[in-house]
């Protein structure tokens, strides 16, 4: 892939095989920055895990201490007096059987889909539309719950949601670019705590094998993993 002068002008700064601190790579990506709007920075984690076996599938929620900067469109399927309680608690689209026929129609204007068990036998059914794009609501990561306005006010404070994918990484955004360097840092280690506190019982041998740094535009930053104990 051809690259532009400024991202290979970035490139060009970093030391070639060098493993870099979270804090280190979040003052590069700071310092480097080049683009006209503000970049997301993103954690990717590389995990000893196979998730072909169910017991190492690795799938949750995490809310950011210091949020995700982000304004997420939130779709509630609910019905009866739940659909209230959504809509008190901020949700961008409340509703059931017209919301389930528009996402059947090919519309996805929204982030995070909540919706409440006893509505879960007609969500299903969109598994073929919402599994690839990540929006199926679970209950591991709290997106299929009664207690709508806790579910609600967690997707506003800086949820995110990861799962493991089929070669064993798992892939979050931390944050933006215009956070100060110690909220990036928060976050990130937040992160990977919570990454390590869902190690399967079964996994034997390293765990986490490699943290990558990025932003939207930026390179790569491999970082140094007995840097993340400090």
């Amino acid at each position: 892939m051809k690259r532009g002068k400024k991202y290979n002008g970035f490139r060009d700064k970093l030391e070639p095989l060098k493993e870099y601190t979270l804090s280190e790579a979040f003052e590069l990506l700071k310092d480097n920055t080049y683009t006209k709007f503000d970049e997301t920075v993103e954690i990717a984690i590389r995990l000893g895990v196979d998730p072909r076996y169910s017991n190492q599938m690795i799938r949750g929620a995490a809310v950011l201490p210091k949020g995700t900067g982000k304004e997420s469109k939130i779709l509630v399927i609910a019905e009866g007096e739940k659909v209230k309680e959504a809509e008190e608690a901020g949700a961008d689209w409340v509703g059931k059987d017209e919301y389930i026929e528009k996402i059947n129609g090919g519309w996805l204007d929204f982030d995070i889909l909540i919706a409440t068990p006893d509505t879960m036998k007609d969500v299903g059914k969109l598994g073929k539309v919402l599994g690839p794009r990540g929006l199926m609501p679970s209950p591991k990561t709290g997106t299929v719950t009664f207690d709508l306005k806790d579910a609600i006010e967690d997707a506003k404070a800086g949820k995110v949601q990861y799962k493991v994918d089929k070669n064993g990484n798992i892939h979050a955004l931390l944050g933006k670019v215009s956070f100060v360097k110690e909220d990036l840092l928060e976050n990130a280690k937040f992160f990977i705590d919570t990454i390590i506190r869902a190690k399967p019982a079964g996994v034997k041998g390293q765990y986490i094998r490699n943290v990558t740094i990025s932003s939207t535009m930026s390179p790569g930053f491999k970082i140094n993993l007995s840097s993340l104990t400090e």
